[in-house]
């Protein structure tokens, strides 16, 4: 009998500081890592890295096979298709040895790769892409399908929120597609092709595109050829994050065409699917696909990371990926589910005061989703009229849904007093900073958002304001937690100086005087302004 881990392994937050920068960063260390010098070679390793890995791992038994059946192993279909020149760098061989000599973490992404590795194999031979793409999930999330990158990248593919609707992935209350394992890779496979076009053909440039944008990697290439300078990736003037980006690719698909040079072995996978993806029609609770599938709600949920919450999205997708063990057993299960069964249903009497919007908050769903149930056309509804709403079957901290997760993980308590806000139409995290006299990100660290996304109406935000702790110590934690950067800001439509101080935590006294500014000037789209940032408070 063979089992899998899925799909999170431990993560930690460790301090890096040298006389050249001091960055926190978050790091996914071995789980072997016995003392700080093996955390420090993680830490180098990876310290481009800025992904958060919310689940624990989770083991799910895929097959009835035992582990040493395996004759056809998916790395050597791999390895027959790995044509990238690798160079023999300083950037390439640095970033091999560290992988080679942690061999705990290379058997680890394996076996948390193993249900989607396969199926994503198949999808680049279809589309003729190169083979070596198969291992950018590693660099980019270490093949974990929840990694998100402080609530703005997300998934195995770490796809941002534009730009994976941009390439087809859906994105609402109920599912996200950037986790979808098998949404994201289509979509990944389409973006990738774009930047190797846009890029005439040159993949280190896409790679280095895919890490930091096509504009950034366009504009090195045309600085470049205006000077009379090679315009391939390693003469490229680019962030450090995506000189080290590329390497590690290059990296890994030199160890795993020839891992026997470098003294390491690679976790075998059967090169035939392990998973199967069932259409079931329509919205179905995730806790009775559990049952019927005989699974639990961690297992199915691992396998099926795109849904935030306790049923599959109303309007699709409508796919289930479920072991090939447990197929038959779901699919049986599933005929047999009258249509009415699918969901737990609760007759709601609407009290005075109710709105559509307090209604779906109370019972844990939607507007939209409450308005499609009960069939209603506006948002009108009447006191003492009866709605239907869809619920879940069991007690939600069963579920253990993504956004529970996130929360958990990331919501900071504050000091001093707490408030409740409630979003009203036209809020802003910048107009809430202001009312309470706190930062954007403040907020949103408080809150487990990023500070750009959207709000929502009738959304509760937490809002510490005051202190509690004397004045002495806070400034004494001020000052050893202080990291000064100075840094260009550019003016954008709307700002003001009083916006701009808000945004980074400076005085506006401050910005007059490092630029030499007059209160009564109007600020200019565009203009540049210097600040001095403590980076520890923005």
């Amino acid at each position: 009998m063979k089992k899998i881990i899925l799909p999170i392994s431990l993560t930690m937050m460790v301090g890096c500081q040298n006389l050249e920068q001091q960055t926190v960063t978050s790091v996914e260390l071995p789980t072997n890592a016995a003392d700080s010098t093996e955390i420090y070679e993680a830490l180098l390793a990876d310290e481009t890295a800025k992904v958060i890995h919310p689940k624990d791992d989770v083991e799910i038994t895929l097959t009835d096979k035992d582990k040493l059946a395996i004759s056809d192993n998916l790395w050597h279909r791999i390895q027959g298709q790995l044509h990238f020149d690798i160079p023999q760098n300083s950037k390439v061989i640095a970033q091999r040895n560290w992988y080679a000599k942690h061999q705990s973490y290379l058997d680890r992404v394996a076996k948390r790769s193993e249900p989607f590795i396969h199926h994503i194999v198949e999808e680049l031979e279809k589309h003729n892409m190169p083979m070596e793409l198969v291992l950018l999930p590693i660099v980019e999330s270490a093949y974990d399908p929840f990694a998100y990158s402080h609530g703005s990248a997300s998934g195995m593919w770490q796809f941002l929120s534009g730009t994976g609707k941009q390439f087809g992935l859906k994105q609402d209350w109920w599912y996200d597609g950037r986790r979808d394992v098998a949404a994201s890779t289509q979509a990944a496979i389409k973006f990738l092709r774009y930047l190797n076009k846009r890029f005439d053909g040159d993949w280190l440039l896409a790679l280095a595109a895919y890490n930091s944008g096509e504009g950034r990697v366009a504009r090195a290439v045309k600085d470049n050829a205006r000077k009379g300078k090679p315009t391939d990736f390693w003469n490229l003037k680019l962030p450090k994050e995506t000189r080290d980006y590329v390497p590690k690719l290059l990296a890994l698909a030199d160890l795993v065409k020839r891992p026997e040079d470098f003294g390491v072995t690679l976790y075998a996978i059967d090169n035939q699917p392990v998973v199967s993806s069932i259409d079931i029609g329509s919205q179905l609770d995730l806790a009775l696909a559990a049952d019927l599938s005989g699974l639990t709600i961690d297992e199915l949920h691992a396998l099926n990371p795109g849904f935030n919450r306790w049923a599959t999205a109303p309007n699709g997708p409508h796919q289930l990926l479920v072991p090939n063990n447990k197929v038959e057993k779901f699919k049986l299960g599933l005929s047999k589910l009258k249509k009415e069964d699918r969901l737990s249903w609760q007759r709601y009497k609407i009290r005075e005061g109710d709105s559509l919007g307090v209604i779906a908050n109370r019972f844990n769903t939607t507007i939209t989703v409450v308005k499609e149930a009960n069939s209603l056309k506006n948002n009108r509804i009447r006191a003492g009229k009866y709605l239907l709403i869809p619920t879940a079957t069991q007690s939600l901290d069963r579920y253990k849904s993504y956004e529970q997760i996130r929360v958990s993980k990331l919501t900071k308590k504050g000091s001093g007093n707490k408030f409740t806000h409630t979003v009203k139409q036209g809020d802003t995290l910048w107009d809430i900073g202001r009312k309470y006299k706190v930062s954007e990100k403040s907020i949103a660290k408080w809150n487990a958002m990023a500070p750009k996304d959207m709000l929502r109406l009738g959304q509760k935000l937490t809002i510490w304001t005051g202190k509690t702790a004397s004045t002495k110590t806070t400034q004494t934690a001020a000052t050893s937690s202080n990291i000064m950067r100075n840094i260009n800001y550019k003016v954008r439509s709307g700002d003001s100086l009083a916006r701009i101080a808000n945004k980074f935590n400076v005085k506006i006294a401050d910005i007059e005087k490092w630029n030499k500014l007059k209160r009564s000037k109007y600020l200019q789209p565009g203009q540049l302004l210097k600040l001095s940032v403590n980076i520890t408070s923005i």
